[in-house]
């Protein structure tokens, strides 16, 4: 009988040992990092239902091995799990070895069913629209898109400079995107547009968006001077309530013109609407279903998919490198954006108008409203600038996925390929 060597028996440690010194950093840089992002969602600094699957999952899949048969449905890399092979199969043997294949793979099933679809970012989207209060935007509609252009700095600056370092025109759509801090529209863009680099984007964009809270405070104080900050809003003429009635005609109004402008992006907007209507009817049984299962179990797995399919490889790319970065200058130039947005209407409004509200307009409802009034919390404690920051944050969603659509339909109608 052959002797039993150690390494045989402790799999992943031999191909740690056996791995390029790239592969052996990446993996552990990358099992570090996901250690990270569990002990930073655990303390609040992170989104603790995102980062702790996404963390747990990319520190186990870099620490693990993964036997894949030669030619098998993983034939593509960790970037191409989903192999359409229902679709391609000829006969009933072939349909049944993929359907065990995805019974005995335990996340291909969610992988497939609502990734490689987009059904994950519809998902999050229900959830999201029944958070929502339209309220705030129609309260004041022209400030809350007005400042929520401004807040699309980034998804256009982006773009080019991505084209100028290399990326192909759907990857640097993509990549730009992530200036909308919007991270199922990121993803949604991703899948359409960049599918072979959509974990990587994806990724990028999560890690960023749980940063943006940790980071625009600095960006205000540095843009914004103390006296600005704490500039109370003037009183506004007494109104009637918007009505549940109003709400819902506003979002069936909005939902049909932008899917009649839009069509690539009517399933998001769709869901985000039908969120907002179920809301507004107090459908308390679908309420509770949408903003709990769907939302938390939607940002659960795709946390630990993310986090899963971020491996050492694909990390090694060079472009993703280029990614980080630009994720991340997308995100300062939309901040920025933003707050050149609230000095606009400062000086439009006579000097009345706090420009702080403009760093709402980088959608990521609602932390980028919160961070807004935090910040004047800090300075003015009695000023409250909440209402107005909400409205334009929900514009900003709105924008985002305009920004999304137009890049959508145009680059599939200029690059068909």
């Amino acid at each position: 009988m052959e002797r039993l060597n150690l390494l045989d028996l402790f799999q992943g440690i031999a191909t740690l040992v056996a791995a390029e010194p790239s592969i052996l950093i990446m993996r552990l840089a990358l099992i570090g990092l996901g250690v990270l992002l569990i002990y930073l969602g655990k303390k609040g600094v992170l989104e603790a239902l995102l980062m702790i699957p996404m963390g747990l999952g990319m520190a186990t899949i870099n620490a693990a091995v993964l036997f894949v048969p030669e030619g098998g449905w993983l034939r593509a890399g960790p970037n191409q799990i989903f192999v359409d092979a229902l679709a391609v199969a000829d006969n009933a043997a072939q349909a049944t070895a993929m359907l065990n294949i995805l019974q005995i793979n335990w996340l291909q099933p969610i992988y497939t069913f609502t990734f490689s679809n987009g059904l994950i970012a519809c998902l999050v989207f229900l959830g999201i629209g029944v958070l929502l209060d339209v309220g705030y935007v129609m309260a004041r509609p022209f400030q809350s898109m007005i400042l929520a252009l401004f807040g699309e700095l980034g998804t256009i600056a982006i773009y080019p400079i991505a084209i100028a370092l290399g990326l192909t025109p759907g990857q640097a759509a993509s990549v730009a995107i992530i200036g909308g801090a919007d991270g199922p529209m990121v993803l949604f863009t991703s899948l359409s547009l960049a599918r072979e680099m959509f974990v990587p984007i994806t990724v990028v964009a999560y890690l960023y968006l749980g940063l943006t809270y940790g980071g625009y405070p600095y960006l205000i104080r540095l843009l914004i001077p103390a006296r600005l900050r704490a500039l109370p809003m003037p009183p506004e003429k007494p109104r009637k309530p918007i009505t549940a009635g109003q709400k819902i005609a506003f979002s069936v109004a909005m939902c049909i013109l932008l899917s009649l402008l839009f069509p690539v992006a009517a399933p998001l907007v769709f869901c985000l609407f039908l969120g907002v209507i179920i809301r507004e009817s107090q459908l308390l049984p679908f309420v509770d279903l949408l903003s709990g299962v769907f939302l938390y179990g939607g940002t659960f797995f795709l946390g630990l998919l993310l986090g899963v399919l971020c491996e050492a490889r694909l990390i090694l790319d060079p472009q993703v490198l280029i990614l980080l970065v630009l994720g991340m200058l997308a995100l300062l130039i939309s901040g920025i954006g933003g707050i050149i947005g609230g000095y606009v209407l400062y000086f439009a409004t006579g000097r009345k108008f706090n420009p702080v509200i403009g760093i709402a307009a980088v959608s990521c409802v609602p932390t980028c409203a919160k961070v807004a009034q935090k910040e004047v919390t800090k300075v003015a404690p009695g000023v409250i600038v909440m209402p107005h920051a909400l409205g334009v944050s929900i514009s900003g969603v709105i924008t985002t996925a305009i920004m999304a659509a137009i890049y959508v339909t145009v680059i599939q109608a200029v690059y068909p390929g």
